[in-house]
């Protein structure tokens, strides 16, 4: 169990990469609320159905709320005609004006809810996302002007007769310092006292919620070997008990939320309700993203789903009994994210709404059997060659873009595709491009570079090369 413990330890920074509004708080709005799952509705993909399809593909999971990311207005029109809360945003940029000036969060407020609401049933404005994962110049600004914007959101909402819509900001786990074993739990010294106090201090005062991105896959996959796969997935018969509190933990998930709760009250705020704002496991990545893959994705969804709506509320261990409100992550695979192959792969359907995997969101139905879900091959890490060609059917005036751009970096990169050199042959711009990828990646990927490419790029374990030319590659 040492090795587990020391994974733990990570939980933090690894895990970074939802809210029910109740204008006079009672407990059975609360817990009806609360029990209704959400769904992450992300729209960064140039293959994904309409707003329309989009929300009655939500009605037909039996999803209770639908978060944007933004407040997208024929999206919110189309809500209007349906039963679901939905939880709106405040872009990243928006925050530091709003924060400086009354007027300009009246405005939003008037653009992005008077507009929609009470006919959309808004529920939660969110501020900003994950701002404190960033830290430039320019993002300590946007620190700065997180709750006065989060304050002046309030303001006009109050101002205007809005009572039951609550104001929050989402958070990863990237916001401590430590995490484990949950009861050291404590926010990064840089933003505990700067921002993290003056939040939690507004949060009391208007009953709102912390809402939390959090992620067990990503500190499971730091060490998939030693770290126990059915702990990350609601299926473990092993325990973990906290030394300093004796609270006994059966999942990972539940370690994590409790770290956040012991955060907060270090700072001498032990009740303020948690929102899980984002949550979910990819069902697809690289070949070097161990553990993505549709069966424990369903796996972990199926019983989050389970765990989240069970009656009585189950809570977590520093919390027993409380509910905690959840939005799964996402509703979509969204092929124009940038980043590694699991950042395109957490939907719970396809750009055509054909599920991945069954599921269903009201946690009323039993959970299906994993028998007809393909088996992993996965779930420990792959060992050997890895290349980076051209995906098939890319356009070839694209494709020459980014061979340039690969080229460009470096003198060595593509040295031998030069005429008469090893790799000159065949010529064409698909050959040459993979060379390229190939070259760049394995030249620049402890620079964390990705076989992406912006989508022209994918990984490959069969060697693209010939006797003549040696492509080069990465060794996992």
């Amino acid at each position: 169990m040492a090795s587990f413990a020391l994974f733990l330890f990570t939980l933090i920074v690894l895990s970074s990469s939802c809210h029910y509004a109740i204008g006079s708080p009672n407990n059975k709005t609360f817990l009806s609320l609360a029990s209704r799952i959400g769904i992450n509705y992300g729209r960064l993909g140039n293959n994904l159905p309409s707003p329309y399809q989009s929300i009655n593909l939500i009605k037909s999971i039996n999803a209770g709320h639908v978060k944007l990311y933004d407040a997208d207005p024929e999206t919110l029109m189309v809500l209007s005609q349906t039963n679901l809360y939905v939880t709106i945003m405040v872009p990243n940029h928006q925050i530091i004006p709003i924060g400086a000036d009354q007027a300009a969060a009246d405005n939003w407020v008037t653009t992005n809810v008077l507009a929609h609401y009470p006919q959309t049933r808004i529920r939660f404005v969110l501020v900003g996302n994950e701002i404190l994962s960033n830290n430039s110049d320019q993002d300590k600004q946007t620190w700065a002007s997180l709750v006065p914007a989060m304050r002046k959101i309030v303001t006009s909402l109050r101002a205007r007769g809005i009572h039951n819509i609550k104001v929050g900001t989402p958070l990863a786990m990237d916001v401590l310092r430590t995490s484990f074993p949950p009861s050291n739990g404590a926010f990064r010294e840089e933003v505990a006292a700067p921002v993290m106090l003056p939040l939690l201090k507004f949060l009391n005062g208007t009953n709102s919620f912390f809402f939390l991105d959090v992620y067990p896959y990503f500190p499971w996959s730091t060490d998939p070997v030693n770290n126990p796969l059915d702990f990350a997935l609601f299926q473990s018969n092993s325990t973990y008990t906290d030394p300093q509190t004796g609270l006994v933990y059966t999942n990972l998930l539940d370690q994590m939320l409790d770290s956040v709760i012991f955060a907060m009250t270090k700072l001498g705020y032990p009740d303020i309700r948690l929102a899980i704002s984002e949550t979910g496991w990819p069902n697809a990545g690289d070949i070097d993203e161990t553990g993505a893959n549709i069966l424990n994705a369903a796996t972990y969804n199926r019983n989050l789903i389970k765990k989240m709506t069970a009656n009585p509320p189950l809570g977590t261990p520093a919390r027993p009994g409380s509910p905690i409100p959840t939005f799964l992550f996402s509703l979509f695979n969204e092929n124009q994210k940038p980043g590694s192959g699991t950042e395109r792969h957490w939907g719970i359907l396809n750009p055509d709404g054909t599920q991945i995997y069954d599921i269903d969101f009201s946690g009323t139905r039993p959970v299906p059997s994993p028998g007809s879900l393909p088996k992993p091959s996965n779930n420990v890490p792959f060992k050997g060659n890895v290349w980076c060609v051209a995906v098939e059917g890319a356009s070839e005036a694209e494709l020459e873009q980014a061979l340039n751009f690969a080229c460009g970096q470096s003198n060595a990169t593509c040295a031998a595709l030069a005429p008469g050199r090893e790799c000159y042959a065949p010529v064409s711009i698909t050959w040459h491009a993979s060379y390229a990828f190939s070259s760049y990646w394995a030249e620049f990927r402890n620079q964390s570079s990705r076989c992406y490419f912006n989508g022209l790029a994918r990984e490959t374990t069969t060697n693209p090369g010939n006797e003549r030319c040696k492509f080069p590659s990465v060794t996992l």
